[in-house]
């Protein structure tokens, strides 16, 4: 007798907003992608692009019956990971079903190199508490027997909606001055490319930079931007008179140039958005399309 086989089933823990255009990719193919929210307001807009919403918090011993693929874009906190902290049970018990677990991390964890190259062998030494509880999140999910997990390390992330136009636009860029800053960034489209070539050809266990070939000082962003709308630049301010979030202004703390040499020898990722100015000249043309 023959069996019909089992439909790929993305369960998406904080289907945000790299998430959110993965499953834009997949639901077309036919699978059937779960994603789970806090907000029941959010619901409309993930039926809309025909992703079953899941409120959370919930019980995801039943959400993971039938599950295939696992991505987690939950944060750790103080407490580590909370996934983990409050479900490994289930998730242990889920490993023999699942096929490819992706976590999504930052290239926060490599902390600063004074603007110089990093790539995944490069030891991880974070400045921020944040980069050293996503080291510590990292190991937690790497090291759970039996599940298939890949880290995604993401650079800033941006597309429709994110990024230097929608600032510009609010008025509320800056143009942040600081001696030896860049960093390096990561279209939506070419993050959920990556995830979509991770799990066609799964390696548990690796761990990949998602960026794009331009890494750039802020301020040269942001100046572009404002050259494509047609608008005057913010004036330039230096680092130590900006007005910004704590936040906000622990990613100053870092500076380096991230290589993506690995998903493009091993995954085969021809970047839709190699440089910020080729993607942000492909944003404005699709707004005005």
């Amino acid at each position: 007798m023959q069996f019909a086989p089992m439909t790929k089933t993305l369960l998406s823990l904080g289907h945000g907003f790299s998430a959110r255009e993965l499953g834009r990719q997949l639901v077309p193919q036919g699978w059937r992608v779960i994603g789970t929210t806090r907000k029941i307001e959010n619901f409309a807009a993930f039926e809309a692009e025909e992703v079953e919403p899941l409120l959370w918090p919930c019980d995801l011993e039943q959400a993971l019956q039938g599950v295939t693929h696992l991505l987690t874009s939950v944060a750790p906190d103080s407490d580590g990971d909370p996934i983990m902290r409050h479900h490994r049970a289930a998730i242990e018990a889920a490993a023999p079903q699942l096929e490819w677990v992706g976590y999504l991390s930052t290239t926060g964890v490599y902390g600063d190199h004074d603007g110089g190259w990093v790539d995944e062998d490069s030891p991880t030494d974070p400045a921020t508490i944040r980069g050293q509880r996503r080291v510590l999140a990292e190991r937690e999910w790497l090291n759970t027997p039996g599940l298939p997990v890949h880290v995604f390390r993401l650079a800033g992330i941006y597309g429709p909606g994110r990024g230097p136009f929608a600032k510009l636009r609010k008025g509320v860029a800056q143009r942040v001055i600081k001696k030896n800053q860049v960093f390096s960034r990561a279209h939506i489209e070419d993050i959920a490319q990556v995830l979509e070539a991770s799990i066609a050809a799964p390696n548990p266990g690796g761990i990949y930079n998602v960026c794009d070939d331009d890494p750039a000082p802020p301020q040269d962003v942001i100046e572009y931007a404002a050259e494509l709308l047609g608008m005057a630049p913010p004036p330039a301010v230096r680092f130590e008179d900006a007005e910004m979030s704590p936040m906000a202004r622990s990613f100053y703390s870092d500076s380096k140039r991230v290589r993506n040499d690995r998903i493009k020898n091993e995954l085969g990722i021809v970047l839709k958005h190699p440089t910020y100015r080729a993607a942000l000249r492909a944003m404005l043309e699709v707004e005005q399309s």
